[in-house]
């Protein structure tokens, strides 16, 4: 099987790089060395995909030798908090992005730490207690350190979260609405980028994508958890069980479940990334219109080949033209 599978692949490659080769060939080799961007537009508005990232951009950029470009700076910011407040010269939220941080994480951290110590006394102490003892008091598990540490670390999370998008809101760019800006909108909150292009009816459409597919991955993921928690409970000890359900049936609800399941992370992960993409394209069609002078002519013409294409060549009549009819459309 690997090795049928390593032959299919080795075709697949030898076939992509023939093609490439091939049609390298075909047209004339300045369609493949000219550039797309204007050098002339700045950094931060040229938001292309000819470099990802840069960190020789994202130092230049945070010592203010160069500007950046949003994805860059979002980048940046992402492992290095309070990136996007020194590129935007906001030096006085950095005590307070890293205090908030700092202190959110490490109380949360703290009281997670006298959870695990209370829940490892407890677990202990129970088993040192024979089993045919009744009246014995064991020391409690303190959950409620456990909820305030986890709230904690939610509170942190959400000032990390706070200062991306900060980073993101003062950023200045030279066009509006800004592509760069509408997709790292979308990124840190659906729907964002569409208020930002100044088209809010999308927001409901995919807020309710997003929240139709969370609700069916949470709801099957609770049935497949049963299920699984039933087969195997029918399986490790198929004498002392009595339950209404059978394996056969419970691993069958299981597999559907599951599938279920998988078919909502994917659903979500498609609406989250439909949202972000609608955000930039948008962003970057803002100024396309069509007018209301619309118009079309139809006529017959004499038609010239086009010799723009390196493979052109003279057919063996030795004619080049040919009649035929010119559609022109307007608008």
């Amino acid at each position: 099987m690997i090795r049928r599978l390593s032959r299919y692949i080795a075709a697949i490659l030898v076939f992509a790089i023939a093609y490439a080769v091939n049609a390298h060939a075909q047209f004339k080799e300045e369609a493949f060395t000219q550039t797309y961007n204007d050098t002339s537009i700045k950094t931060s508005a040229a938001d292309t995909s000819d470099k990802m990232f840069s960190f020789k951009e994202l130092f230049g950029g945070l010592a203010h030798k160069q500007d950046l470009r949003i994805g860059t700076m979002l980048g940046g910011s992402i492992f290095m908090p309070g990136a996007s407040q020194i590129y935007n010269r906001q030096y006085w939220k950095l005590p307070i992005i890293y205090g908030g941080i700092g202190a959110l994480a490490g109380t949360g951290g703290y009281y997670l730490h006298k959870y695990n110590v209370s829940k490892k006394n407890h677990d202990a102490a129970a088993a040192l207690i024979p089993e045919y003892a009744t009246d014995v008091s064991l020391p409690p598990i303190d959950y409620r350190s456990k909820q305030t540490g986890t709230w904690l670390l939610v509170g942190a999370g959400l000032v990390y979260w706070g200062a991306l998008l900060d980073g993101a809101i003062n950023y200045k760019p030279t066009e509006h609405p800004h592509p760069g800006r509408a997709t790292v909108y979308s990124i840190l909150l659906p729907g964002l980028g569409q208020a930002y292009n100044g088209e809010y009816w999308k927001i409901p459409i995919y807020w309710g994508c997003l929240i139709g597919s969370v609700h069916y991955l949470y709801t099957n993921n609770i049935n497949y958890q049963r299920f699984k928690r039933i087969h195997n409970e029918a399986t490790t000890s198929p004498e002392s069980y009595t339950g209404p359900i059978s394996a056969e049936t419970a691993v069958w609800y299981r597999n559907v479940y599951r599938r279920y399941r998988d078919y909502s992370i994917v659903a979500t992960a498609l609406f989250y990334l439909l949202q972000v993409i609608d955000a930039n394209v948008f962003a970057y069609m803002h100024d396309f219109e069509v007018t209301d002078d619309i118009s079309m002519n139809l006529e017959p013409a004499v038609i010239a080949p086009n010799n723009a294409y390196a493979f052109h060549s003279m057919p063996p009549s030795g004619i080049e033209n040919a009649v035929g009819i010119r559609l022109g459309v307007r608008f």
